[in-house]
């Protein structure tokens, strides 16, 4: 009877804290736009710059269009170099030891939306981890599982706008947001990693939204 009940009291808190991420999930998205606004979103160009270390500043522009294509570029100089892309096939890097964008076999493509719309649809579960302080904000603590993917999404208790975002192998911090054609987004992103190799802080000064790119955009 007693691992009944223990049985019975470990769903309810499971299906509890499911049903709690998914309203605070769900509390995100309309706050920052809606779904449907966020569903229309079919493509961006983030433009500003970004830091590296102390002192390398560069011009960035980021180019994103559904359902996965994505292509970053710097420039230095006066000369624009792409760094990153993926044309829906392949993945792209740049290699600075023979300064050559290359082909990456290991690449793994981002979704255009953050996993944690229609998360369920997904394929991911979610559970809420407790509160945590970002900087001086207090924060829900959302963890989205799937398969061995673990990434946890910090929104803040008063506003529900996502702070921080950790995952594997970086962590990313938001901030400085405003609103771009009816969505708010974050115009501040600063980026840690473990080893502190790709460390980086992002300065956004423009936001496109639903931009038509030329067809050569995402051609490597």
């Amino acid at each position: 009877m007693r691992k009944l009940l223990l049985i019975a009291t470990l769903l309810v808190t499971t299906l509890f804290s499911a049903q709690t991420a998914k309203q605070i999930i769900d509390k995100n998205i309309e706050i920052t736009g809606g779904l449907t606004n966020w569903k229309l979103l079919n493509s961006i160009l983030l433009q500003g710059k970004v830091i590296l270390g102390v002192s390398e500043e560069y011009p960035l522009k980021i180019y994103q269009q559904r359902p996965n294509l994505t292509k970053t570029v710097i420039t230095v100089g006066k000369k624009e170099n792409v760094v990153e892309g993926y044309d829906g096939k392949n993945g792209y890097a740049m290699n600075y030891v023979v300064n050559k964008l290359q082909v990456q076999k290991d690449y793994v493509a981002e979704s255009f939306d953050t996993d944690f719309i229609d998360f369920e649809n997904k394929g991911f579960s979610a559970q809420v981890l407790g509160k945590e302080k970002v900087g001086e904000r207090e924060c829900f603590k959302v963890e989205l599982i799937k398969n061995v993917n673990k990434t946890v999404y910090f929104f803040d208790v008063q506003n529900f706008f996502l702070l921080k975002e950790v995952k594997k192998d970086e962590t990313l911090i938001y901030s400085e947001f405003k609103k771009v054609n009816g969505l708010i987004m974050p115009f501040r992103i600063e980026a840690s990693t473990p080893k502190k190799e790709g460390d980086y802080v992002m300065i956004l000064n423009r936001i496109d939204t639903n931009k038509a790119f030329p067809d050569n955009t995402f051609k490597f």
